[in-house]
């Protein structure tokens, strides 16, 4: 695609830093604070980082139309190149992953290099059945299920074991405040994901980090992406699917290494 054929953007988005441009592509129901927040700064300090907001999410309002794998993708371009980046590196967070992706194989004259953390090529029918009981959740407006399905769920194993009564109180307390209202969109949007035919149309570097023990986005999905992407570097992080939560200054180093390796 042509720049061009770039649309005007309408996302809000963060801007931060100095440096080679950096894209972030947030997964579903999290957003740009929410899911990048804890390594904004430090990604910050070697790059100009550009965050994007689906539909939905921060101050981004919902979208009257269901919202489209290419769609979002032409707009995390069109982002960035309104803020006067020419071309960048894109790093892409569970459904931003497959973000990430549809813009490289759709821009591949803007965009220089992919990070595709805890993300997924289509939904597998396991994670179809978690995508459905998640969705299910949000109808019943239940906090008490909302933060068993969170712990359950997005955090790894040893981290769920390890939280105190007070934390659990408190996530019960928090219920559905947390939740971006475009979170539903974003969920039907996983249920018609499928980039296996984008994957070896990828030609820039690429890592994809594991979250080796997440319970949401399983490993299996890990290794399709990085077996489909020719060249793909592969990387562990021992977290569950929220590394910015559990292991943030490890996910950095792992980024910030891949990227300024391939910068130089």
């Amino acid at each position: 695609m042509s720049p061009t054929h770039l649309l005007a953007p309408t996302f809000d988005r963060v801007v931060k830093g100095s440096g080679p441009a950096l894209v972030l592509a947030h997964g579903a129901g999290g957003g740009i604070q929410a899911n990048f927040g804890p390594v904004m700064d430090g990604l910050a300090e070697r790059f100009t980082v550009i965050g994007p907001d689906y539909p939905g999410t921060g101050r981004t309002p919902r979208s009257d139309a269901p919202l489209t794998l290419d769609g979002l993708a032409d707009e995390l371009v069109a982002a960035a190149v309104e803020e006067g980046q020419e071309t960048f590196a894109i790093t892409g967070y569970s459904l931003g992953a497959a973000v990430a992706v549809r813009a490289a194989v759709r821009h591949p004259e803007r965009v220089t290099a992919l990070v595709l953390t805890a993300g997924f090529a289509r939904p597998n029918p396991r994670f179809s059945l978690v995508a459905r009981l998640w969705r299910h959740v949000l109808h019943t407006d239940d906090p008490a299920q909302l933060t068993a399905f969170a712990v359950l769920l997005g955090f790894a194993n040893p981290t769920a074991d390890g939280l105190s009564q007070d934390t659990v109180v408190a996530m019960l307390a928090a219920g559905r405040d947390g939740v971006p209202p475009g979170t539903l969109d974003h969920l039907d949007l996983v249920d018609d994901i499928d980039i296996r035919a984008d994957l070896p149309r990828v030609t820039v570097p690429t890592l994809v980090i594991s979250t080796t023990l997440d319970n949401l986005v399983t490993p299996v999905h890990h290794r399709e992406l990085a077996d489909g992407i020719p060249g793909a570097r592969f990387a562990e992080l021992a977290t569950g699917h929220v590394p910015f939560a559990e292991r943030p200054q490890e996910w950095l180093d792992l980024m910030r290494g891949f990227l300024d390796e391939v910068a130089h």
